[in-house]
């Protein structure tokens, strides 16, 4: 994930399902627990996949700190 000055990086797991033709991918953020799913490509190189389902996580994990009462966005 990117982070900013002063942050320690955090750790996401990813997998990748290869079912026929689609694969699919999870990205998850166990500080947080919070997981993301996508379908995508299976000829797609992998670290494309993984890079899309990044940027949902932070998407997701953005908005859901927004939300959070307390703190600013």
């Amino acid at each position: 994930m990117s982070r900013q000055r002063g942050q320690p990086s955090r750790e996401v797991l990813f997998e990748l399902l290869y079912d026929r033709s689609v694969v699919r991918v999870s990205a998850i953020d166990p500080a947080t627990n919070t997981e993301v799913r996508m379908v995508g490509d299976p000829r797609l190189p992998e670290i494309t996949l993984k890079r899309a389902a990044l940027r949902k996580l932070q998407y997701v994990l953005n908005r859901d700190r927004s939300k959070t009462p307390g703190r600013r966005a």
